[in-house]
């Protein structure tokens, strides 16, 4: 009888945010499927992209939050292997680095689980403290604002093609958005270290990747905020709100003192979602930039939407000079 060797143990630490007197730490726990995310091969890309989503969750188990000051921290598991800890706790500022990030390591409390746990059972987290000095936050959509996904296209086959068929550090960010991110997170006076969030429609399955598409791309580090794959299936029901709505109003609930621009594109609903936002937070959005897709039903739309609503500066991009322009123009950089 052939016996099949069990995958072993992992712990995959989300970047999260928080402030100086709340933790907040997000992860998943699961089989490693050992993912390569730089093979080459349609057969290795295939099968990464199958191992994404067949993943196998470690369920109901409690895990270790450890901070270098030696605090310890008790989360567990729910049914797909997710885990949040969001707990009140004084002077996280002094253990942060200078872009405001604190990092943290994460454990399986129960060592006992009877299964092999890769990295000595110790995995890396962070969590970013922006700083109070920063001028204001920058909260982007990542689909088509600043990786083309094909995310307009008809039944989403562009999505599941680049997504399978190409591998992370061989996908080109939009023309001269890096560049524009870095001058956001500089700011007016090109010191400050303005906090970015990238919020996206995408599933958590895909966070090692859009990682490392960020990184190869050399985007500025931020907290990156996905979603389920339950809440993914369930994407073109009516139902409630969004849940990028969700993350975007808890970030800015989180940091009710700080200003944020909103960028994101006229494919889908970030416009509707950036002006109800908008309303429910006056004050706080100091502008919304939506770039424009090759869809002229939707650019009309988009068009008509904020036509009527002035109340902040607001762009269409088509080129990210100009979004650079109206920047510089408001006195964002």
């Amino acid at each position: 009888m052939t016996v099949f060797k069990k995958d072993k143990l992992q712990i995959i630490g989300f970047q999260s945010y928080g402030t100086p007197s709340k933790l907040y730490v997000r992860g998943r726990a699961l089989e490693d499927e050992e993912i390569d995310l730089q093979q080459k091969g349609i057969f290795n890309l295939l099968l990464n992209t199958w191992k994404r989503f067949e993943t196998d969750e470690i369920k109901h188990t409690p895990i270790n939050i450890h901070l270098s000051n030696k605090k310890t921290f008790r989360a567990e598991t729910d049914k797909d292997g997710y885990f949040t800890v969001d707990e009140p706790q004084e002077n996280l500022e002094e253990l942060i680095n200078s872009e405001g990030w604190l990092t943290f390591e994460i454990s399986y409390a129960d060592t006992h689980l009877k299964r092999e746990i890769i990295h000595q059972n110790k995995f890396p987290g962070e969590m970013l403290i922006p700083s109070k000095t920063s001028e204001y936050g920058v909260i982007s959509d990542i689909d088509d604002t600043i990786l083309h996904t094909g995310v307009v296209s008809s039944l989403k086959w562009k999505v599941l093609l680049n997504t399978a068929f190409k591998r992370a550090t061989k996908r080109n960010a939009l023309e001269g958005t890096a560049d524009f991110y870095h001058q956001l997170h500089r700011g007016k006076t090109g010191a400050a270290v303005n906090p970015i969030f990238y919020v996206s429609h995408s599933p958590w399955n895909l966070y090692r990747y859009l990682e490392l598409f960020l990184k190869t791309n050399n985007f500025p580090k931020g907290p990156i905020l996905l979603r389920s794959m339950a809440s993914f299936r369930s994407r073109n029901r009516i139902g409630p709100a969004p849940q990028k709505q969700h993350e975007i109003i808890n970030i800015l609930k989180t940091y009710p003192a700080l200003p944020f621009i909103l960028i994101g594109d006229s494919g889908e609903k970030d416009g509707d979602i950036y002006i109800t936002i908008a309303k429910k937070f006056p004050g706080q959005i100091k502008a919304i930039y939506l770039r424009s897709v090759s869809d002229l039903k939707r650019v009309q739309r988009i068009e008509d939407l904020f036509q009527e609503y002035t109340q902040i500066p607001f762009l269409l991009v088509k080129k990210t000079a100009d979004a650079i322009a109206h920047a510089k123009q408001h006195g964002f950089i």
